[in-house]
């Protein structure tokens, strides 16, 4: 049986930076395996479940969300009964997921307000890791790995936007320049130049790319790299406040 898999490839990288900047920040416990591995067939799950808002291969669709959401479940029992608490992250994440059911079902997936709700479900899921090695939040968390995912993925896709769909749109242009300038910036001026180090690759894809005839794959494989490096100096970055 072949695999139905989500065909959004920039997601696997939401998937794994927050989560595993959340552990490298709270602290590493056993269970923070068969929590990702929930936490992946959860992701798994949503896609086709989402795709039931389209009110098309219902049963298909139907289908795969069972076959994905038992594991999910089954793994995410291991951290709720290490963090009961843990549950609240999951109920966070549900009006991002109900934003995503609504433009899924207008069949605007690609609307830039869908991508952000997207973005914030992920980056809380590194919350979530964080807090089940430490068990409480505190301002640190809240930076990483929570803000500096924001920051990185939405610059990711203001540049994913500028290379395919607003190639030609000059506005999209400077507003994808001025907002990797800013973050950059931001977190040399508020003391953290790691961070700031983190995100030059970005400001520097994002100027130097702009324009250039790149297929959808190197766009990705560049992708990939830039999301290795931000994903090193981050972690650097938490071990040295840690």
């Amino acid at each position: 049986m072949k695999l139905f898999l989500p065909k959004q490839h920039g997601a696997w990288a939401m998937l794994i930076i927050p989560f595993w900047l959340g552990v490298i920040n709270g602290g590493y416990v056993w269970q923070d395996i068969p929590f990702f591995i929930g936490w992946l067939f959860l992701y798994l799950a949503t896609y086709p479940m989402l795709l039931l808002f389209k009110k098309k291969k219902v049963q298909f669709y139907a289908k795969w969300t069972i076959i994905y959401m038992i594991p999910a479940l089954i793994m995410l029992v291991f951290p709720l009964l290490q963090r009961p608490a843990i549950i609240i992250f999951g109920l966070l994440m549900l009006p991002f997921f109900l934003i995503n059911a609504y433009y899924t079902s207008k069949n605007k997936d690609r609307a830039f307000m869908n991508d952000m709700s997207a973005i914030f479900a992920f980056a809380i899921a590194g919350l979530a890791s964080s807090y089940l090695g430490q068990g409480w939040l505190k301002l640190k968390t809240m930076i990483f790995p929570f803000l500096t995912s924001v920051l990185f993925f939405m610059g990711c896709t203001f540049y994913v936007k500028t290379m395919i769909r607003e190639k030609k749109n000059d506005m999209f242009k400077w507003i994808s320049w001025t907002y990797h300038l800013l973050v950059v910036a931001a977190w040399l001026f508020s003391g953290f130049w790691i961070v700031a180090i983190a995100y030059i690759p970005s400001l520097l894809r994002a100027y130097f790319f702009y324009g250039k005839k790149l297929s959808p794959l190197q766009i990705g494989v560049y992708e990939i790299i830039n999301s290795a490096l931000i994903f090193i100096i981050l972690s650097i970055q938490i071990v040295t406040l840690n």
